[in-house]
Formats: structure tokens, sequence, C-alpha cells
């Protein structure tokens, strides 16, 4: 069997209803605090503690390259991925200031760029290949490469959980991949390229539309051979950065470790990671609605209310790193508020 398939952590019923009960004990109106008492009381189902915490989280970046930016579809060339690794690592993108701002450890994982070997201080090198196929002609990767991607987000999860991670955040780079995400929904939607294809980098109108035709050509490539299995459209339009963070939700939900997902890209990835094993979604916080186009309609579908709505679309993990903010929060509301007979105030009289 493959490992994917294999069962998960369940939420804990009682460390929920003991949540629940706590808050409505503290000094405020039931339900004052809104959504940051629903995300307290998640997290204390899913780490099985009535009062949660996050001091240890974990963001990895996965990176990889995508042949479909022959088709001319980003407003980046190909060998910004690279220059981005160094990016990472050095201190200066995005998400490595917001995991320096909660002090989250940040692992940057190549799972296949293209370009000579190298050694860069801090990037984990895991060529599986050095970039995926063209998708608008062919599979972009085969079977056992795409199995070689989903495993890199297995071990990231598994170093995660060694190290005691608390919570889990994937982030992705790779110029081309809101491409390869708005195939990869369309397959498994059903829906039109017209409906899931935004900017992606920022490209302009006539591009944008390119883009769209390019996707189109895809779908009608690849769909009578994929018909709705997520692991054979991974195959023929995903990406591997794409691949390793499904492989990493799917491997969160079995070892019993919350996840952010983060935008677009991120959400189509756990898209895949429900439809391969369905229980994932219980596992699940969602950090933002991004500004790209498609992705209010993927978060529908896995009935998901975002944290943040702040028209994002930096990818890297950033909004879900921002989103982190709000998730601690509530957990120190949840733990350190008082409650009315703590605070001697009279229950009956908040409201």
């Amino acid at each position: 069997m493959n490992w994917w398939l294999q069962s998960v952590q369940q939420p804990d019923v009682d460390a929920k209803q003991q949540a629940e009960q706590h808050q409505l004990q503290l000094t405020k109106p039931t339900g004052a605090l809104g959504d940051l008492e629903l995300i307290a009381v998640k997290l204390a189902s899913l780490q099985s503690n009535a009062h949660p915490h996050i001091n240890h989280p974990w963001i990895t970046v996965f990176a990889g390259d995508h042949g479909v930016v022959e088709e001319n579809i980003s407003a980046y060339p190909q060998a910004v991925t690279r220059q981005m690794l160094q990016n990472f690592t050095a201190g200066g993108a995005a998400i490595s200031v917001i995991a320096k701002y909660h002090q989250a450890h940040l692992q940057v994982i190549d799972c296949g760029t293209v370009g000579k070997a190298y050694e860069y201080a801090g990037v984990e090198r895991h060529c599986i290949r050095a970039g995926t196929a063209n998708f608008a002609k062919q599979a972009a990767m085969n079977a056992d490469e795409c199995r070689a991607a989903l495993e890199l987000g297995k071990n990231s999860v598994d170093t995660a959980k060694s190290k005691g991670a608390d919570i889990y955040i994937a982030g992705e780079m790779g110029i081309g991949n809101t491409c390869s995400a708005s195939a990869l929904a369309c397959l498994l939607l059903n829906d039109t390229a017209e409906q899931l294809t935004g900017v992606g980098t920022g490209i302009g109108a006539d591009q944008l539309r390119h883009k769209i035709e390019v996707i189109e050509k895809a779908i009608e490539l690849h769909h009578k051979h994929v018909t709705g299995d997520a692991f054979k459209t991974l195959c023929a339009v995903g990406g591997l950065e794409i691949a390793a963070i499904t492989g990493a939700y799917i491997r969160c939900a079995q070892v019993g470790l919350p996840i952010i997902v983060d935008g677009f890209i991120s959400s189509v990835a756990a898209l895949c990671a429900v439809r391969m094993n369905s229980k994932v979604r219980d596992w699940m916080l969602f950090g933002h609605q991004s500004a790209e186009y498609g992705h209010q309609r993927i978060l529908q579908e896995l009935n998901a209310e975002p944290i943040l709505k702040m028209n994002l679309r930096l990818g890297e993990g950033s909004g879900a790193g921002a989103a982190l903010a709000l998730v601690k929060m509530a957990c120190v509301l949840h733990n350190q508020m008082a409650t009315f007979a703590e605070a001697a105030v009279s229950g009956d009289k908040i409201g």
C-alpha cells in the first residue's frame, strides 16, 4: 500500500470539549473573540491538550522548476528560482524575516531546479530531476519522480516532528508554479482554465490569455488519462514542489502535526492531499485567501475559512506565516485570560 493511504491521527474530541468549556469560563461574552476562539479550540483537539500552545513552529520552503515556462507564462525568468534559494537562507526573503520573527525553524529544500550542481549553505538539495517537463506537451513527471517528491515532504515532516515542532507551514518557490497549480485545480475540479487562472508573478492581460490557452491545451492533453485520480493528476501537470507539499500535508495528519496552509499553490496541494487521503483535511488551518484568481474556489471546495484576507500573493509560506501571529494570539488569549471565578466577575453580567 502506498504510504499516503495509511490512516491519519484522529482529533481529540475530549480535549476539544474541555477547551470549549474553558472558553465559556473566560471573562468575555460567549463567542466575543470570534474565530480566535475557534482556532484555539481546534488546536486543542489537534494537540490533545485543552490548553494548546505554539512554541516550536516549523516552516519548510520547497522549490522546483517547471518545464511549462517554455510557453512564456511567467513575468520572471526560470533562473529566479535558484536565486531565491540563496535569498531564503541568507535571510533576505519575506519568509526568512517571518521565520525569524516567530523564532521558527526554516528549512529550504530544492526538489529539482534547473542548472548545474551547487552547494548553497542551508539548502538541502534533492535533485529528483532538473525541473518538470513541459506539461503542455507531455506529463510533467513520471510516477517514480512524483513518489520521490511526495517522499521529500514526508521526510521533512518526520524531521520536524522529531525536533519537537508543534505546527507546520509549507511554502513554495518555483517560477511557473501558478500555471501548474491552476492546471491541477482544473483537472481535479473539472473547472475551466478561465475560472482558475490568475496573473501569478504579475503578467499582463495578453500573457494571461496566453497562459489560459496553455492550460486549456494541457487539460485537453491529459484529462482522459487522469480520470479524477489526484496522484495521476500530480504526475500529469504538477510540480515537484507541489507534490512535496502534498506529501508533507498527508504526513502531518499521519503523525499528528497541525498545519497552516498558505495561499493558492499550497491550497491546491492541500486539495491534492485531501483527494489522496480525505481525513487529512481535519489537520488544516488556512492562513489566508490570496489575491490569486481561483483561490477562493479552492477554499470553497475544501470548506475552508481563511484566517486573513489581505490580498497577499507572494507564496513562500508568507501568508501562513502572517496568520501564525493570530494563531499564537488565539492560544495566548485562551490560556492567559482570567476566568470569571479567578477575576471575581459574575458571568451573567457579561454580555
